[in-house]
């Protein structure tokens, strides 16, 4: 019998596979396709104080190897999140991650202040690195001194473990997750999407209204290794690796690169089966390689 329980914190998961934010809603469209208790956790849409509409559409489009999007963090705000997305979830034997967001290190505390009257919440997950905001997000993301404050900050008032989402629109990626993991995140989480753009060549604009968006899918894969390779030489706490993951062997790859757990994104706009299938594609890589424990494949690339 193989082992695919692992630990983020204090969080403690059967399998290492999870939705990223942002590509699975609050669930209860895959819940359709499968039983989520299969799901190691779920993370859920990034939440605001208040509700937002996002972005003006056209909001995503498919490129070579990815998809492009600008959502802007539509979401309905906290207090209907907690009131009617949230609940729901509980029925099922998973951790909940409530991704937060926010435009000052005000919003990010009064959000996650709100969310600790909820019992529907196991962890918090830090929003700075959304590049489709001009406020807030990815601000926090590009400087570590900004970046360590609001964790700090979100530190002093959340109950649950802190998982912080590094952008890999940085110099110095490293430097970031040093930062963070200095201020008292519990976790990271890596990598938010690559800024980029596709044109339409007949209407001689870019594709999505907010003209550049954030690159997910296999296209990015190789650069989200790369980052969870160094940061987790580099720091003691673990990491959710996630970045272009569309089956069993890419979350294998992750492991070993030094991720304790993987979120998959755009693989669930392509096949809503792509959590459960992604699990059983790690169980069998253990069973043909005499791998018992999950645990033990994590940064043996490295080690």
């Amino acid at each position: 019998m193989i082992d695919l329980s692992v630990n983020i914190g204090s969080l403690k998961l059967k399998n290492p596979v999870m939705p990223a934010s942002g590509c699975f809603s609050f669930g209860k469209e895959y819940a359709d396709f499968y039983d989520l208790s299969q799901l190691g956790a779920i993370t859920v849409k990034a939440t605001t104080l208040e509700p937002r509409l996002g972005n003006p559409t056209p909001r995503v489009a498919e490129t070579p190897g990815g998809m492009l999007n600008a959502i802007g963090l539509q979401n309905p705000g906290v207090e209907k999140v907690i009131a009617e997305e949230l609940p729901h979830l509980r029925k099922y034997d998973i951790p909940v991650i409530v991704n937060v967001a926010g435009t000052t290190v005000e919003d990010y505390v009064a959000v996650t202040e709100r969310l600790m009257d909820s019992a529907d919440v196991d962890a918090i997950e830090v929003n700075i690195s959304c590049p489709n905001v001009k406020c807030g997000g990815i601000q926090f993301g590009t400087d570590p001194a900004q970046a360590a404050h609001v964790t700090e900050s979100i530190k002093k008032v959340s109950k649950v473990p802190v998982i912080v989402k590094l952008s890999p629109n940085v110099t110095d990626i490293v430097a970031m997750a040093k930062a963070v993991e200095a201020a008292g995140a519990d976790a990271i989480s890596m990598i938010n999407t690559l800024v980029g753009m596709s044109i339409d060549l007949h209407k001689k604009r870019p594709l999505i209204a907010n003209g550049v968006g954030g690159l997910s899918g296999p296209a990015v894969k190789p650069v989200a290794v790369r980052m969870t390779y160094q940061v987790a030489q580099a720091i003691n706490i673990p990491i959710i690796g996630m970045g272009g993951i569309m089956d069993g062997e890419d979350a294998i790859e992750f492991l070993m690169a030094g991720a304790t757990a993987v979120a998959i994104g755009t693989a669930n706009f392509v096949n809503p089966m792509a959590c459960p299938e992604i699990i059983e594609g790690i169980q069998t890589y253990c069973e043909q390689n005499g791998v018992a424990n999950v645990r033990d494949l994590v940064g043996v690339a490295w080690k």
